[in-house]
């Protein structure tokens, strides 16, 4: 696929337009206290969506390289139907920073070979949307923000995700999560270096951006069950 050509522009132009309805969704289900129906839905699409066409390229199109679900992105998808379906601080911090950052930035500088409508360009798509649609839901619209606590849960994730996946690139000659080269179809790394200085570089500055975005997105959390806004024209005690 060409950087920036239609079928890049296509998935970008949907990609925008999907960002303030989502917003809206998420405020107007801020009331609800746990999982909505619609959140559960949601949940349940993801893999409904994404689950047939790795299925299709497992079967017809397997590359021990790009296949198995050994990019971020490929254990974001969980993550997130995870917090779609659960609500839980773990998992929604994890969709919050690794949809927010990692996965957008795939979006805008993807890393992708097949153009449409190989199956797994539509799979890439699709995936990589609901995900960063997702984030934005649970955390702006519905203000599920994580905490510092969840900050450094997410650092260790992905520190531990990054270890193993080292090793098994090591082992099975593999370039899973760019951590032994760069993409050869160009992405922001480019700026950070040669390896492996662009992997230490990249770890410090996820780390550094999610710090920020902990930090920005604090005004956003919602009460705690149990608290009470004061009523209009009343004071708190």
């Amino acid at each position: 696929m060409e950087h920036y050509g239609v079928t890049h522009w296509v998935p970008l132009a949907i990609f925008v337009a999907g960002l303030w309805p989502v917003v809206r969704l998420g405020r107007a289900h801020r009331a609800t206290e746990g999982p909505t129906r619609f959140s559960r839905a949601w949940a349940l699409l993801i893999p409904a969506v994404t689950v047939p066409f790795q299925l299709v390229d497992l079967t017809t199109n397997f590359d021990l390289g790009v296949s198995l679900p050994l990019h971020l992105c490929d254990l974001t998808w969980v993550v997130a139907a995870w917090a779609l379906w659960t609500h839980h601080r773990f998992p929604v911090a994890l969709t919050c920073f690794w949809g927010l950052t990692l996965t957008t930035q795939a979006i805008v500088t993807p890393s992708l070979g097949e153009d449409f409508p190989e199956p797994r360009y539509v799979a890439f798509w699709c995936l990589h949307l609901l995900i960063v649609w997702a984030a934005i839901y649970l955390v702006v619209g519905l203000g599920l923000v994580p905490s510092w606590r969840d900050y450094a849960a997410a650092v260790g994730a992905t520190v531990a995700w990054a270890a193993a996946t080292y090793v098994f690139n090591v082992v099975a000659d593999t370039n899973y999560g760019y951590l032994v080269e760069k993409p050869s179809t160009g992405s922001i790394l480019d700026l950070l270096g040669p390896w492996p200085w662009y992997v230490a570089a990249e770890i410090a500055l996820v780390a550094g951006v999610w710090a920020l975005l902990t930090l920005a997105l604090g005004r956003l959390r919602r009460p705690s069950r149990g608290s009470r806004r004061p009523r209009a024209g009343s004071l708190p005690s």
